[in-house]
């Protein structure tokens, strides 16, 4: 009967630092077009330099919500303000990998989703006339009114979605479109940047 106890002790101590090591995962990022995540992802290999920890878990950009008013600070937008991803502020000099669209075109955005979380809704933001894609993304440099806003109500997503808008024209070269899912039941929500080329 000692024996088990000891046992049971030896197992709950071992489990504690195993579950410690391995983050509580998942939950979701832009897979089309792609994101700066989804580029740096592992198993994807779509960019020449080291992403640091997000390429290996691209699912993980979470910070606080109520952005534009709320949420990551300027400079910090594209990984969440979260310091663990800041490679994915790094403009790279504008060199990330970009999709060709045009303006008027419609575009669809997929997301995977590896925690099904309880959503308020989904808006995506894209950069002003003029913006120059050698600097990270701030406030300023975004139209603050999301061109696609998609309410949720508050339902559990499925393993992927997908939503379509029409690309908003006046512009020319590179720019960049920050996605935002917002999460109803907790304070954050996830952030995904896609570079595009007008």
């Amino acid at each position: 009967m000692r024996t088990r106890h000891v046992v049971g002790a030896v197992v709950a101590a071992l489990a504690i630092p195993l579950t410690l090591a391995f983050p509580a995962a998942s939950h979701g990022y832009i897979t089309t077009p792609p994101s700066r995540a989804a580029l740096c992802d592992v198993h994807t290999h779509g960019v020449a330099w080291d992403c640091g920890d997000i390429q290996w878990e691209p699912q993980s950009v979470e910070g606080s919500k109520g952005f534009p008013a709320l949420g990551p600070s300027d400079g910090t937008i594209c990984a969440g303000g979260n310091a663990r991803f800041a490679e994915l502020d790094d403009p790279h000099g504008g060199a990330w990998p970009t999709t060709q669209v045009s303006a008027g075109q419609q575009l669809t955005f997929t997301w995977r989703f590896t925690a099904r979380h309880a959503t308020a809704d989904f808006r995506y933001y894209l950069t002003k006339p003029g913006y120059d894609a050698s600097r990270p993304v701030t406030r300023s440099d975004l139209e603050l009114t999301p061109f696609l806003t998609v309410p949720y109500g508050g339902q559990q997503v499925p393993g992927s979605l997908s939503h379509t808008a029409t690309v908003p024209g006046g512009r020319t070269g590179h720019h960049v479109i920050v996605s935002v899912w917002n999460i109803s039941d907790t304070a954050n929500a996830f952030y995904s940047c896609s570079d595009v080329r007008f």
